[in-house]
């Protein structure tokens, strides 16, 4: 049997992305082959292209950070799982493919019936979302929380669970996106013609108690000044890097993982050692989920029942197939997205 993938073949632009058919890989000992129903589409997936991200692989690699499949082919040794059962996997890199062999470790259960293309926002974007929330933030109800790039996958994950959680919300969106912000129970702020942190402190008097940053660099320092005293910066992503000189204007491309770092530590420390109790806190999926890999079990295990209920409604921009893989990318890094692309293998629902 053969099946395709897609490929990263070198760091630079969308250009490095080449599909192709091989046969369908075996898994090994303690391995799980899933049939890959959804892949999410996603901003890290774009900057390991690029060589920039702290996950970045040797090339050549398949992308792909999250999962939605069915159960194809135990591997030996593994029990506990049935073909045809319906799971979710955050390999970080892998899932831009029809087929993927993982640890049967990886695999988290999903409730019958949820459409795979929501289902699959939950394993990246909500959980940063929801762990960033109450685990870095820390937040209560009746807390100030301003959003950057609200109306992106994540941006619309932390405001239908900030919501949840009880909180005043404020996000940062173009013009075009500001009906759907204010519709998922936030104040807008256009970033292109209004200062944000002018406008919170006109909106809140003294400042918000969470600000979620996914630009980095100075931009963290300028999130820093829309707290109150006490409040948290919470960083969880540098996507300041992809802007200006992009690898897409033709620069070439090459693996540097530490890429944009060290500035943004200094920025942390900054936040500990100044005064005003404004603390800058970094956020990374990948480092809890390894350190915890219960606790992310336990956080998609809730929002997967959180989706069944009907309580969350991930924002799906646009179903593509597999094959559109470099159109998706692009699509998503010329930015203005409004939720999450999904990479669609099989559309039919679990």
């Amino acid at each position: 049997m053969r099946h395709m993938r897609v490929v990263v073949s070198h760091y630079g632009g969308p250009e490095a992305l080449q599909v192709i058919e091989e046969a369908c890989p075996e898994p090994e000992a303690g391995e799980v082959r899933v049939k890959v129903l959804a892949a999410g589409v996603a901003m890290p997936d774009i900057m390991a292209r690029e060589g920039i991200h702290p996950e970045t692989p040797p090339v050549p690699y398949t992308p792909g950070w999250d999962l939605i499949g069915v159960v194809d082919l135990p591997g030996p040794g593994v029990t506990g799982v049935t073909p045809g059962e319906v799971v979710a996997a955050m390999p970080i890199h892998g899932a831009y493919a029809e087929f993927v062999c993982l640890p049967q470790r990886e695999l988290v259960p999903v409730p019958s019936g949820l459409d795979p293309a929501e289902a699959v926002s939950l394993v990246l974007n909500y959980i940063t979302a929801y762990q960033m929330l109450h685990r870095s933030a820390k937040a209560k109800p009746g807390q100030r929380a301003l959003i950057h790039g609200a109306a992106g996958g994540v941006g619309t994950a932390l405001l239908q669970l900030g919501r949840l959680a009880g909180l005043e919300l404020y996000g940062t969106c173009s013009q075009r996106s500001a009906s759907i912000v204010s519709g998922l129970g936030a104040t807008a702020i256009d970033y292109r013609d209004q200062d944000f942190v002018t406008e919170i402190r006109r909106l809140t008097g003294e400042g918000v108690d969470a600000v979620f940053d996914p630009i980095g660099g100075a931009h963290l320092w300028q999130s820093r000044e829309a707290l109150r005293p006490g409040g948290r910066v919470v960083g969880y992503g540098n996507t300041t890097t992809l802007r200006g000189e992009g690898l897409d204007a033709g620069r070439a491309g090459r693996r540097n993982r530490l890429h944009g770092i060290p500035i943004y530590l200094l920025y942390i420390l900054g936040g500990w050692v100044l005064p005003g109790r404004k603390r800058v806190v970094p956020y990374s999926i990948q480092t809890l989920k390894r350190l915890r890999p219960a606790q992310f079990r336990e956080d998609l295990t809730t929002l997967l029942d959180l989706l069944k209920q009907q309580r969350i409604k991930p924002l799906v921009a646009q179903r593509l197939p597999l094959s559109a893989a470099r159109e998706a990318q692009e699509l998503l890094g010329r930015g203005g997205v409004i939720g999450k692309i999904v990479l669609v293998c099989d559309d039919s629902r679990m």
